[in-house]
């Protein structure tokens, strides 16, 4: 059975993923080291952009039902994130303890302007509050690396990850560019999920188990842990990482189709 966490869920893993990035940017030696899963900016950069990125969905929810998101005016502010370790990792708590707030009153039903309008996954605050925490999640393993101290997603954590990946980031009603294709992913810890590519678009389902869809045979597929899915979807580690089969083309075709352009 495939279980998604809860709104109180993810509020709380909101706050240890938080905690984990934190703890992560106090251990580095210098704010000014590259990250390495982003070269072009470094530590301190990089904690800005997650920071502001909070701020603007905390903005996003308590602006409710809209057309689209608020001005940056709205979550923005003036200045940026300072400068000074520790008056940068204040304002990062700050950060997060604002969107939390934010989505506490909102609550899991709220309607909200979201960019994944075209996907299954719904337009609310409990749909922003997962989002929310799997972006954290993800850029916490990006500091970890910078660091020298990589630690996989917890298992929770990555489990609902890459089914929000699939279902949020992928599902989608725009023409799928190339030949008709599907593509299995199954995490090692029990979870598969099929990905459907055709001129209607990309459709995901859930399977049961690997053997699901009778003799329907996957054109690719890829296995590994919940952790490692995970980062493969968001270019952190190699195909190479997973164990893979079929036409690793459709890996690459994937991984530069962008269907809002």
């Amino acid at each position: 059975m495939h279980e998604i966490l809860t709104f109180p869920d993810q509020l709380r893993l909101i706050d240890e993923r938080s905690a984990a990035f934190g703890a992560a940017v106090a251990a580095t030696p210098s704010l000014e080291v590259q990250m390495l899963t982003h070269p072009a900016r470094t530590l301190f950069e990089h904690v800005q952009h997650v920071g502001m990125g909070r701020r603007k969905a905390a903005a996003i929810v308590a602006a409710g039902p809209a057309n689209g998101p608020p001005e940056e005016s709205a979550w923005g502010g003036d200045t940026g994130a300072p400068r000074e370790r520790e008056a940068l990792l204040a304002w990062w708590v700050e950060s997060v303890e604002h969107l939390q707030s934010v989505l506490r009153e909102a609550g899991p039903d709220r309607d909200c302007w979201t960019w994944w309008a075209d996907s299954p996954s719904p337009q609310t605050s409990g749909a922003w509050a997962r989002r929310q925490l799997h972006e954290i999640a993800v850029h916490t393993y990006d500091i970890q690396l910078t660091e020298g101290a990589a630690e996989p997603i917890p298992e929770t954590i990555a489990l609902d990850g890459f089914d929000d990946c699939q279902f949020t980031l992928c599902a989608t009603t725009v023409a799928w560019p190339h030949d008709p294709a599907i593509v299995d992913y199954h995490a090692t810890e029990g979870r598969s999920w099929r990905l459907r590519l055709s001129p209607d678009g990309a459709q995901v389902a859930h399977l049961a188990h690997a053997s699901d869809e009778g003799h329907v045979t996957a054109d690719a597929s890829a296995r590994g842990t919940a952790s490692d899915l995970v980062l493969f979807f968001y270019d952190r580690i190699p195909l190479d990482s997973l164990e893979f089969d079929g036409d690793r083309r459709i890996f690459d075709q994937l991984a530069d189709w962008d269907p809002s352009v």
